[in-house]
């Protein structure tokens, strides 16, 4: 028999919250039998929700929480003043070991603060990133850094490339994942300060398969599987393919819509054309990690549905199952 992963929720964070997020979770407990999730925040909404489902008691535990971190807060201050909002009992649900994992579609910002401050650090990791999985044509690349580190340095850079590389490994089951730094050319003089310093460290690491730098355009074919910058560059890509990938699917929908006969095309063009798109949706794989937290915590789309979040929440049992902490304080204790 599996061993039961354990899961706190914010129910309360993000756009569609409590309904999607209650959703997500019945979906995952629904799908899988060893997970439990403790569904954090304001217990009636909560309950009003759940009442709509079928689900095994047992694997639904709701804990209340009276208060709510917004975006509009200032994280540090929102962690310390809040003790009873649903991302802080949440985290120290993780902090106490009563559960593995954190899910929330909540303030990025207090979730990168609480996961630090709550549940801390592995020993010997000095920033830990937030790292979402993108899609390409030859299926998904861990962008890491995304948002948690904007001043990085080139010690933080090489970490991340170790973590990713274990997660790539680990989660997506790519053997000896491909290392690239975000650069604005091929050539190993080019790029800032920080790439310049950055790129011939990793090249000297031997605990990954480092190929050199990757150009933003090259990022969508799947060039490399980990893909290394610290958080402003990492933010800025990740809002882009967002944005254009939104922009183009409108335009194509707008174009086949246009006359009689593109209807016609879109009509019979429709399978081939979806099953494409799913190809293209990395939110099948759940949240964004923040990885070098001694828990595990996962940042979902502030405008998450339930899909998404029954996916964060079937992620964290990978993670556990394959020792994701275990190995990266192994690799980052490691003595060069």
């Amino acid at each position: 028999m599996q061993e039961r992963v354990n899961v706190a929720v914010d129910a309360m964070g993000g756009d569609n919250a409590p309904g999607q997020i209650v959703k997500g979770a019945v979906l995952a407990i629904n799908e899988r039998k060893d997970i439990k999730v403790f569904l954090v925040g304001k217990k009636e909404a909560i309950n009003t929700e759940l009442a709509a489902y079928t689900y095994d008691k047992e694997q639904i535990e709701v804990i209340n929480a009276d208060d709510i971190i917004t975006n509009d807060e200032a994280p540090v201050m929102a962690i310390r003043r809040k003790k009873e909002s649903s991302i802080v009992i949440a985290l120290n649900l993780v902090k106490e070991g009563i559960a593995d994992a954190f899910v929330s579609a909540g303030s990025t910002g207090a979730i990168l603060v609480g996961g630090q401050f709550i549940i801390g650090r592995i020993k010997g990791v000095e920033r830990p990133p937030l790292a979402p999985l993108i899609p390409t044509t030859k299926g998904v690349s861990l962008l890491i850094d995304c948002g948690a580190n904007v001043d990085a340095r080139s010690s933080h850079l090489i970490q991340f490339a170790k973590m990713g590389s274990i997660y790539m490994e680990n989660i997506i089951g790519i053997k000896n994942p491909r290392v690239a730094i975000v650069n604005i050319g091929a050539e190993e003089e080019k790029g800032n300060t920080l790439v310049k310093e950055t790129y011939p460290l990793l090249k000297n690491c031997k605990d990954i398969n480092f190929i050199g730098s990757i150009e933003a355009r090259d990022i969508p074919s799947g060039f490399a599987d980990v893909i290394v910058c610290e958080a402003f560059v990492g933010n800025v890509i990740l809002k882009l393919y967002e944005g254009l990938s939104t922009t183009l699917i409108g335009e194509i929908k707008r174009g086949l819509m246009s006359t009689l006969k593109s209807k016609i095309g879109a009509a019979l063009s429709k399978p081939a054309l979806k099953a494409t798109l799913k190809d293209f949706d990395a939110t099948k794989y759940g949240g964004a990690p923040l990885l070098g937290l001694n828990g595990l915590v996962v940042k979902t789309h502030g405008s998450a549905k339930s899909v998404e979040v029954k996916n964060s929440i079937i992620q964290c049992t990978t993670f556990k199952e394959q020792r994701i902490n275990e190995k990266i304080k192994e690799n980052i204790m490691k003595i060069e």
